[in-house]
């Protein structure tokens, strides 16, 4: 049995399916317009702010959204996860195509700790 309240699990399964579905359909919007169809991309990047919104929502409901220099500290966290663990572990579990486009996932992510660590520092600091 769940130690979590239902309502954290409904929160948190809503807040992963909206944010899910609005990266799709950002991906959605940029083949659009690769393609050449400025008015569709559009709709679906209108769409997926409107998913944002409601991803945002509930994980603001869910009282996983803090205050700034908690939120820096949990998304360093979870991007050195990624770096450390989570994708060197998948890059040497998939073909070399794959782990193509996973290492550009890792160089980007490691942009993203240092950005954060900046983030943080300036939150410290101030």
């Amino acid at each position: 049995m769940s130690r979590v309240p239902r309502s954290q699990e409904h929160l948190k399964t809503g807040f992963t399916a909206e944010a899910v579905g609005a990266a799709r359909f950002r991906a959605y919007a940029v083949r659009a317009e690769r393609d050449g169809l400025t008015e569709v991309a559009e709709r679906w990047r209108r769409l997926a702010k409107e998913k944002d919104r409601l991803a945002a929502l509930q994980l603001e409901a869910a009282g996983q959204v803090r205050e700034d220099r908690l939120s820096v500290a949990d998304a360093l966290a979870e991007e050195r996860f990624g770096n450390d663990v989570l994708y060197p572990k998948m890059i040497r579990d998939v073909d070399e195509a794959t782990a193509d486009v996973l290492r550009e996932v890792l160089s980007a992510k490691q942009r993203h700790v240092d950005e954060l660590a900046e983030f943080r520092r300036s939150l410290q600091a101030g």
